[in-house]
């Protein structure tokens, strides 16, 4: 009788605050590009899963949007109920911080971690751009006086440095257990998912703090043909000005935001693309909650 192999699946929550370089964590413990990144704080605004399966240990991602204070709008308490539900039901959770700083919101997200029910792996962040290098070591004490953290990382995700650590950490506390997806598959999103986040992630990265957080972009249309495929994206502003701004000189700005996204769409489907893109003024869809339900964001 052959013996049956013993799997382990488990789910791991990347939790902090805004801009301190989770979805860069998750693209590169991946190898490939799947959450948005930006210089712009608050660029992810679903739960994003992220799945890398290794021989028989699979490790499920949830990449979160940052947790932040002040819940002015409905998005941004959407985003905030999103970020904290990723705490519940995960095995283990990997809070990340920037190496140089520890501000409010980093203590507001420590409030909220010491109530997860599993290990906590503090990740320090960003190790590479500190000044001082010798600063690290009683930075790292002085943090792990503040929570009884399983394990503290020092890593830089953009680098690549010491994520296989960080890793093999994360596989020791994976459960026995059913592995939930096929081998190849590394997301659950969709692919319309996938291309309206590279759209957002093109106008975000192009246009910085010009255009603020009132922009969310639609997929219309997603036609898969042997030649290519089409898709066509709307993108949804609150005000005149921001679609003049996204528009740019001559729609200048507009061709490119179209040039990069396709660029990256065709790396992620392996396939050629045909992207169309236009603006709409839709006033206050930030706020209203019917608005953002019909745009796939949804309260708990």
């Amino acid at each position: 009788m052959s013996e049956v192999e013993i799997t382990h699946c488990g789910y791991i929550a990347i939790v902090g605050r805004p801009n301190v370089g989770k979805s860069t964590l998750l693209n590169h413990i991946l190898g490939q590009k799947l959450s948005i990144t930006s210089r712009k704080p608050q660029t992810t605004r679903d739960q994003i899963l992220g799945v890398k399966t290794e021989g028989h240990v699979q490790a499920i991602y949830v990449d979160t949007p940052g947790l932040h204070i002040g819940e002015a709008k409905a998005i941004n308490r959407i985003m905030n109920k999103t970020a904290a539900a990723a705490l519940k039901d995960v095995d283990v959770v990997l809070f990340v911080i920037d190496a140089d700083r520890w501000t409010e919101e980093d203590e507001s997200v420590l409030q909220k971690v010491k109530h997860a029910r599993c290990p906590v792996i503090l990740v320090v962040n960003k190790v590479d751009q500190l000044d001082q290098k010798e600063s690290l070591l009683p930075r790292l004490a002085n943090l792990s006086d503040r929570m009884n953290f399983a394990q503290i990382v020092p890593i830089s995700a953009l680098r690549n440095n010491n994520l296989d650590r960080l890793e093999r950490l994360v596989e020791s506390y994976i459960p026995e257990g059913t592995q939930f997806y096929p081998e190849d598959q590394i997301t659950n999103r969709s692919s319309r998912f996938l291309a309206a986040e590279i759209v957002r992630e093109k106008i975000t990265r192009q246009l910085g703090q010009e255009v603020p957080y009132e922009v969310a972009v639609q997929i219309e249309e997603f036609v898969f043909e042997e030649s290519a495929i089409h898709i066509s994206a709307l993108i949804l502003v609150e005000r005149n000005g921001q679609k003049r701004i996204i528009i740019g000189d001559r729609g200048e700005k507009i061709k490119l935001i179209g040039k990069e996204a396709r660029i990256d769409m065709e790396n992620l489907f392996q396939h050629k693309v045909m992207l169309n893109l236009w603006i709409k003024i839709r006033s206050g869809w930030s706020d209203d909650e019917r608005a953002l339900a019909s745009l796939g964001y949804q309260e708990e």
